[in-house]
């Protein structure tokens, strides 16, 4: 009220001891001075202590006059501007010792997880709370006071010291008093207020912990910004700093790491060589083509024997070549796929396989002739089968699945493909067809050519003969149409490095089918049963006898 007088007749007033920040109004007291810094002031430099210990979840209690009242209003006002913290509670003190409000305040104390206490208030009003304080014995809180009390002797005795011992304080800054501090050294007075906490470390004063990186505050509903749940990045999401309020997704081609701080590359897959599938794919390819190569070293060491030389012996050679090709072509399925090896592989494919078959069609036909002719008037069916005819019809049906091959080339060539949709985590190195019906038209054809050949074994297979190469092609060609008919809903329904390996093992399959139907007899009566390669028991005209 007298700064109000004073003000209103504009009498000079000058302070040593208000510290209102209300007082600061030029407004309201224009003749109003002093020499001591406003609250404003201390509000600063508490502000300061608590960032400077990382205190974030504190206590407010404050005096029920303007002197706590605008405190409060300013720290606040202080807090919202610069962050970094919340208040857990706010409480006025009472001025009397009111017994119910004072149990009722230190209850809110006690429960409270915050550990740091401010307090704006009187010595009296912290007489009366400390003696509240001391009843229910709470201890390990963390008092920072204000510069009414800070100093004050009334506080400073050994019953308090388990309670207010570590206290910081706001003091007014005193003149230099000669002999002093020599005199302080000297004795050690009751009312030292030294830390009593082990190593001098501050306490800790959180509603939640900081959120580490990989993971995202999510506020607790209903309570202040302080509290706060750390909810884990998802899969394919990241941060790479503490308390972030949102996880960062990552790149297309990267995914978040285990700890999720981070983007790496996600991982490439493809069918590789060093993996058990690949090494296993490949051991079976590298196999079946040394199979072919002793059975052609077999088959040329005994080129002058019957069982060789039976239904044109050249066709023989050049299947074993064609399944010497289709073994190795499967290894260009193996490995990184490449522009190069996705435009090769299926082309060495159909080309290998359609040769391979298209022999088989023309030594079905052959047969087909050759008992034709050994019928009455059926000499002249040979004349459409000999050997210039044989080579030219396999060199034609061989022509049309290159230029199928080519066409596909031209004019929708498969590429690699880096598919990120499939699996999150990793990406699929594969190649796109480009185009189905290309595809469809290189597997149709050599369908074709195999069920044209099956069909023409299935007539000639009981025709009389010792040695009718006509059954064996007719069960080889039953093996390859059942593994490429398997083939399609396996190959369409398999992932990724699974679908090139489910064509590998078809085109293995098939090829081992062959070789072992077509050639499996044959070797084994050039190898263990020798007396049957004769042209006598070929022809079926009686066997020899041992």
């Amino acid at each position: 009220m007298c700064f109000g007088i004073a003000s209103l007749y504009r009498l000079p007033l000058v302070s040593y001891f208000a510290t209102c920040s209300c007082l600061s109004n030029r407004r309201l007291f224009p003749s109003f001075f002093r020499t001591i810094p406003s609250d404003a002031f201390q509000v600063r430099a508490i502000l300061q202590i608590l960032r400077r210990f990382n205190w974030t979840w504190f206590g407010l209690l404050i005096s029920d006059d303007d002197y706590g009242l605008h405190a409060a209003r300013s720290f606040q006002s202080g807090l919202a501007q610069y962050g970094g913290g919340c208040l857990a509670y706010l409480e006025v003190l009472p001025w009397g010792k009111d017994e119910e409000v004072l149990k009722r305040i230190v209850g809110i104390m006690e429960k409270s997880t915050s550990r740091v206490v401010i307090a704006f208030a009187h010595q009296s009003n912290m007489l009366n709370l400390m003696e509240e304080v001391v009843r229910q014995k709470m201890t390990g809180l963390q008092w920072i006071a204000s510069e009414a009390w800070t100093t004050a002797i009334v506080l400073q005795t050994p019953s308090y010291m388990p309670f207010l011992a570590g206290t910081l304080g706001i003091a007014i800054r005193r003149g230099q008093i000669p002999g002093l501090r020599d005199f302080l050294l000297r004795i050690r007075p009751d009312n030292d207020r030294r830390s009593s906490q082990d190593n001098n470390l501050p306490p800790k004063s959180v509603c939640s912990e900081s959120c580490p990186p990989g993971t995202r505050m999510a506020r607790k509903k209903g309570e202040p910004v302080c509290c706060f749940d750390c909810i884990r990045c998802s899969e394919g999401e990241v941060s790479n700093k503490k308390d972030s309020t949102k996880c960062t997704s990552c790149p297309e081609e990267f995914w978040s790491n285990r700890q999720r701080d981070h983007c790496v590359p996600k991982s490439m897959e493809f069918l590789s060589y060093f993996e058990p599938l690949g090494i296993s794919l490949t051991t079976a390819s590298l196999s079946g083509t040394l199979l072919c190569i002793i059975v052609f070293g077999i088959f040329t060491y005994h080129r002058t024997t019957p069982v060789v030389r039976a239904n044109n012996s050249e066709l023989s050679f050049l299947i074993l070549l064609s399944l010497k090709l289709c073994f190795l072509c499967s290894l260009l399925f193996i490995g990184q796929p490449r522009l190069s090896t996705c435009q090769l592989r299926q082309a060495a494919f159909g080309i290998s396989f359609v040769l391979c078959v298209s022999c088989i069609l023309v030594k079905t036909m052959v047969v087909l002739a050759v008992f034709k002719a050994s019928k009455p008037g059926g000499a002249g069916s040979l004349k459409w089968f000999g050997v210039m005819q044989q080579r030219g019809t396999v060199v034609f049906l061989t022509l049309i699945q290159a230029a199928i091959c080519t066409t596909w080339l031209i004019s929708s060539s498969p590429t690699p493909h880096k598919n990120t949709q499939y699996y999150k985590d990793k990406i699929i190195v594969e190649c796109v067809v480009g185009s189905t019906v290309g595809f469809g038209l290189l597997l149709g054809y050599i369908g074709l050519l195999a069920i044209l050949s099956f069909l023409l074994a299935f007539l000639a297979r009981n025709l009389p003969d010792n040695f009718n190469e006509a059954k064996f092609i007719t069960f080889s060609m039953l093996v390859f149409c059942a593994v490429w008919i398997a083939f399609i809903p396996a190959y369409m329904n398999s992932p990724g490095k699974y679908a090139d390996a489910v064509e590998v093992f078809a085109i293995l399959a098939s090829s081992f089918g062959l070789l072992l139907a077509l050639f499996g007899p044959k070797c084994y009566i050039i190898i263990l049963k020798p007396e049957k390669n004769t042209k006598k028991a070929i022809m079926g005209r009686g066997t020899t006898r041992s």
